[in-house]
């Protein structure tokens, strides 16, 4: 009888965050629209324990399985986080351009279908990547030049012509990274006309806002679009603009959206005062 009831438990309850179910969804949404600084500490991590430790190691190696799980990370976070820039473009773009509509077009159903689309995007840019790959014959060199395995470095070394793969995998990434370039330069320049035509205070903040969006969006596509447009050839600027992309920038991210924030800013300088007058 004992024995049955300490096997009869298949499952346990979590409580989660307790409040009422309004703080619940407030909850819900506070956490959904921080996905970008979720994504940028993926995007920071998927390698870096990886490369911390062969810093102090002599024979640096990965399994097959392993190379192909930071490629399929890669991708997906690489590609979400493209996906999420388009969004919070769209989301400036009607706070800014119609701003009367916003609480309307820019609902909770609205936002979960940006962030769940984003999602989804990446996962299937990831795999379409992949799937090709996995069955690649691998039966001669090994040596992958990068801290990560990237997809460009990986199918260079597969026993058989891969030129077709590569048109596949530049027709792929590419189009997903420049179509999101292009789409952000032209949602970005209709908003700076519209804050160009108003003086207000408003229109200043929304400036600030612009500003650090624009930032984040050249730091994180100018180094993949660079890598991604010439695969054929392995440059050694790729390794540097392999780090930036997928360490410093992710990190860098939320420290530009902090910055540009006017409580933030406003704390801080109180802070700056204190210690001077102290």
């Amino acid at each position: 009888m004992d024995q049955e009831n300490k096997s009869g438990v298949t499952e346990f309850v979590l409580h989660g965050l307790s409040g009422p179910r309004e703080l619940q969804l407030f909850y819900f949404a506070f956490f959904t629209l921080f996905n970008l600084s979720f994504i940028d500490v993926c995007l920071s991590t998927f390698a870096t324990p990886k490369m911390i430790v062969d810093f102090l190691e002599e024979h640096r190696t990965i399994s097959f399985e392993g190379c192909m799980a930071q490629i399929f990370f890669l991708h997906v976070f690489a590609g979400g986080e493209m996906m999420l820039l388009v969004a919070m473009a769209y989301d400036r773009y009607v706070a800014i351009c119609r701003p009367l509509h916003y609480a309307t077009i820019m609902s909770e159903r609205r936002c979960t279908s940006l962030v769940v689309g984003s999602w989804l995007i990446g996962i299937l840019h990831s795999v379409s990547q992949l799937v090709f790959t996995v069955n690649l014959p691998f039966c001669g060199p090994n040596q992958v030049d990068s801290f990560f395995c990237d997809l460009p470095l990986v199918i260079k070394l597969a026993c058989t012509d891969t030129f077709t793969l590569e048109v596949l995998m530049l027709s792929d990434s590419g189009l997903i990274a420049m179509s999101s370039f292009v789409l952000l330069l032209v949602s970005y320049m209709v908003i700076l006309v519209t804050v160009q035509r108003r003086s207000s205070a408003g229109m200043a903040k929304a400036r600030a806002t612009l500003t650090a969006h624009i930032t984040v969006v050249t730091l994180f596509f100018g180094p993949c679009i660079f890598i991604y447009a010439w695969p054929f050839n392995n440059l050694p600027v790729d390794k540097v603009l392999s780090i930036f992309y997928t360490v410093f920038t992710p990190l860098l991210n939320p420290l530009i959206y902090t910055l540009r924030n006017k409580e933030v800013i406003s704390a801080m300088q109180k802070l700056r005062h204190r210690e001077v007058s102290s």
